[in-house]
Formats: structure tokens, sequence, C-alpha cells
């Protein structure tokens, strides 16, 4: 399962920087930034960048931890106990659709406006990837899953944690990597209402400054951040489910 270096990839991402630069350069005004002007100002405020994103990834980590502590379980627990699911979800599907930040005034009642507010709104954003796709992965299950547990004698706790989740889990990490994504991205709009530091209280400070290549500079590291993360969940991922895809390439060379 090792991935080759995708040199194709980098240099379609060297030629759009080529571009971006040479249109800046015709346009020539300070309202379009060229690629060299937000590498400049990349490394102008280097440390102020890398202190105000390790506000935003400590949050936006917070958070989906919580929301995985507390959801992963109760989404297994729900997809296992029919009953019990049948009579959450229409809950569920009432507030899911609720959009991430409607709840940032709910959480400037109960928490005010510090970190605690931000990691809530957070939480409450990574919490359904991860909770849908635990129940739906439990109910997705073999029924003969259920028999051998059964034939064991297993309670309903060890059916749980020796049966459901390993069966459910590459479903489950789907909605993990789904839930990190999220948890950055509601990180940076939360801290844009909320804060008075992290990267995302930066681009808001260089919009209302009109310093345009001071918050391109800022969303580069927010994707150079995501970036970083994703390779970090996906490396965790090859390590979790490396059975996973061992069978998967199994059956696709039989």
């Amino acid at each position: 399962m090792k991935k080759r270096f995708n040199l194709p990839g980098l240099a379609f991402l060297v030629v759009l920087a080529l571009i971006w630069q040479g249109i800046a350069i015709l346009v020539d005004s300070p309202n379009f930034p060229g690629f060299v002007q937000v590498i400049v100002a990349l490394f102008h405020d280097d440390t102020t960048l890398a202190i105000e994103i390790g506000y935003t990834l400590e949050r936006a980590g917070i958070g989906f931890a919580l929301a995985l502590v507390v959801m992963l379980p109760f989404g297994i627990l729900l997809g296992r106990v029919r009953a019990l699911g049948d009579l959450v979800e229409p809950v569920i599907e009432f507030v899911r659709p609720l959009p991430p930040i409607a709840m940032v005034p709910v959480a400037m009642i109960f928490f005010g406006t510090g970190d605690a507010a931000k990691i809530f709104v957070v939480a409450w954003s990574a919490s359904f990837p991860i909770l849908i796709n635990a129940i739906e992965a439990v109910r997705g299950a073999h029924p003969m899953l259920s028999t051998v547990a059964r034939a064991l004698r297993l309670s309903r706790v060890e059916t749980m944690w020796h049966i459901d989740l390993p069966a459910a889990l590459p479903q489950i990490i789907a909605g993990i990597r789904l839930a990190v994504a999220i948890s950055l991205l509601i990180a940076v709009v939360a801290e844009m209402l909320l804060s008075t530091n992290g990267i995302g209280m930066y681009l808001a400070r260089a919009q209302e400054r009109f310093e345009i290549a001071n918050g391109l500079a800022g969303l580069l590291v927010i994707a150079l951040g995501a970036l970083a993360v994703n390779y970090g969940v996906l490396a965790i991922e090859r390590k979790v489910l490396r059975w996973h895809h061992a069978r998967i390439g199994m059956h696709a060379k039989a």
C-alpha cells in the first residue's frame, strides 16, 4: 500500500503558481498580489502564522477528540440496539441539518466567547459524520456476525467491542476523515467570529487592513496544515486498516 510520489501533480501546482504570478504581473494591481508576494508575506509573518495556526489546530484537535470519544461508542450502541436507535434517530435528523455556525450564538450563551465556545462548535460539527457512519456501518454488518456473537455467548458490550467495532471500522474511518476536515474548517470560521487569536482571526485582521497578500499567506498556511493533518490521518488509517486493504488487494488480484 505504498504510495508513489506524485510528480505530475507537483509539476501541475508549479505551473499554476507560475500562471498566477504571470497574471499578477500583467494586472499590476495591489489588490491582486502574485505568488511571490504571498510567499514573501508568508516568510515575513512566519512566526505569527506558526503561533496562530497552532491555536487553530489545538482547538480543532480538542473538538474532534471530544466528538470521537462521545459519538463513536454512541453510534455503535445505536446501531446495535435497534429500538434505541429508532427512538433517538428523529432527534438526530432534526438537529443534524443545523449549520454549525448557527450554533455560535448558542455557544456564546453557555460558554462565553473563550476557547470553550469554539471547541463546542467544532465538536458539534464533527459529531455527525462520526455518528452517522458508525450507526450505518454497524447496521450494515453481515448478519452472520450477530450469530457468531450469540454462539460465543458474548455480552452486548463485548459484541460491540470485539465484533461491531472491527467490522464497522472501514466506514467509521471514512467518517473520521470527514470529521477531521470539518473540524479544521469550523475552527477557522469560529475564530473569525469569536476569537482574539488563531488563524481565523489573522485572516479577519488581514481583511480589515486590506492586506491581501497576508490574507492569502494565511490561507496557504491553512492549506498546508490541512494537508499535513490529512497525511497523518491517512498514515494512521493504513496502519489500523492494514488487514482491510490487504483483503481488498487479494480480491482485486482474484
